[in-house]
């Protein structure tokens, strides 16, 4: 175990969440990748059950509803399907005692309070928006941490209980406002600024296109196919006079304020359709939201962790998204809920010689995560300092498992 992730195995909740991503966590992901591509060998729907579902590749986690729609099954028989893959994945794992899950026994640890493994396990749910899995994860990180079937289902369940407490009707505005967010509306009350709201320093960091007339917000969400899967958050939004759906506790933060901003004239949330191809594949996606302000300017807005921002399944959907909103004359924002935004990464200070050594590294060839975690372990490099050169250089970071390129 690394001195940085021993920093960071005890993590509580964290008001800003770019404040839990660590490579400790993505030793954990890279794990977990590399037991689903053990599977791949010889049952490969088990390996693509695990991986959409918990989004092991860089993309979103999955609803069991297009789970579902992805096998042509019903949601239920995908929950069966999901379970009885991962089952013999852990059997298979935990009787050969091959893979390295000391990262796991460290974070997770036997006899530590259930209160403290809760708080962990929720603080990595809300820092890398994974709430649609947060009891999956949950129980798959308690049992290769060598915590008993029992046991690991429990602490799992307790995780789903808090998450789907705060996303029943009505509970989303008993959520509290981020210190950030409060010290942000501060500093532009302090400047003089005439617009004494959260939105400004977003709006700073908003792609404007070049020109034309924004078009109108549409009348309804677009027709995702699991809008109504009973997994998403609902609540009620007086702008709209009625519910609007999520799936993170991100989302619900970024929809709360746009209810509740005087900035915002309106606003929809899955507003638009963006199809793009992601290295020869056609995908679809709804971006999170979209919100005219009362200036009359129109953004599209998506919800992504800071450092997921520079995973390349991630950065290609975003590129593609904000062609879709200049298209229709809107900006593009992809927020963060952190302090930091892409600009703050692109801008980010990050030690001269360790980023001269990784692109001499890359001008090799590939770099793996055991080559990248050797590195990591003998710098400070940090999780963000590796997207802000990834966004920098324009490099791609694949996931699952992990390989970045020039």
């Amino acid at each position: 175990m690394t001195t940085s992730d021993a920093r960071t195995a005890h993590t509580p909740l964290r008001d800003d969440p770019a404040d839990g991503v660590d490579f400790g966590l993505e030793h954990v992901h890279e794990v977990l990748a590399e037991l689903a591509a053990e599977v791949a060998a010889d049952r490969p729907r088990d390996a693509e059950l695990i991986t959409c579902r918990l989004g092991l590749d860089g993309e979103n986690p999955e609803t069991l509803m297009l789970l579902g729609a992805r096998f042509g099954v019903s949601r239920d028989r995908a929950r069966q399907l999901y379970t009885r893959a991962v089952g013999t994945m852990l059997r298979q794992t935990l009787a050969t005692g091959q893979t390295d899950l000391s990262v796991f026994a460290y974070r997770y640890p036997v006899g530590r309070s259930d209160e403290a493994l809760v708080r962990i396990l929720l603080a990595e749910t809300y820092a890398t928006d994974g709430d649609i899995a947060a009891q999956d994860w949950s129980y798959l990180k308690l049992r290769l941490a060598g915590h008993d079937l029992q046991d690991a289902k429990r602490l799992a369940g307790f995780v789903f209980q808090r998450i789907a407490g705060w996303q029943q009707k009505g509970r989303w505005h008993l959520m509290p406002v981020p210190s950030h967010e409060q010290s942000d509306r501060a500093a532009d009350v302090e400047a003089g600024s005439a617009a004494d709201d959260v939105w400004t320093p977003w709006l700073r960091r908003v792609e404007w296109p070049d020109g034309g007339s924004p078009a109108e917000l549409p009348a309804l969400p677009a027709g995702r196919l699991d809008y109504d899967d009973d997994s998403r958050g609902r609540m009620y939004a007086e702008k709209l006079g009625r519910e609007v759906t999520f799936d993170t506790a991100l989302q619900a933060r970024l929809l709360r304020l746009l209810d509740t901003s005087p900035q915002v004239e309106s606003f929809r949330e899955l507003p638009t359709t963006v199809t793009y191809d992601l290295d020869g594949s056609e995908r679809v996606h709804y971006p999170t939201a979209a919100a005219t302000f009362t200036d009359g300017r129109t953004v599209l807005i998506d919800v992504l962790p800071l450092a997921h921002t520079a995973l390349h399944p991630q950065h290609t959907r975003a590129a593609a998204a904000r062609a879709h909103a200049h298209s229709l004359g809107w900006g593009w924002l992809t927020w963060t809920g952190s302090r930091q935004g892409i600009p703050e990464l692109l801008s980010r200070k990050v030690d001269a010689h360790h980023e001269s050594t990784l692109i001499s590294r890359l001008s090799r060839g590939p770099l793996t995560w055991p080559a990248l975690d050797t590195f990591r372990t003998e710098t400070d490099l940090t999780l963000l300092d590796l997207a802000a050169l990834v966004h920098r250089h324009d490099w791609k970071w694949h996931r699952g498992p992990f390989r970045l390129t020039r």
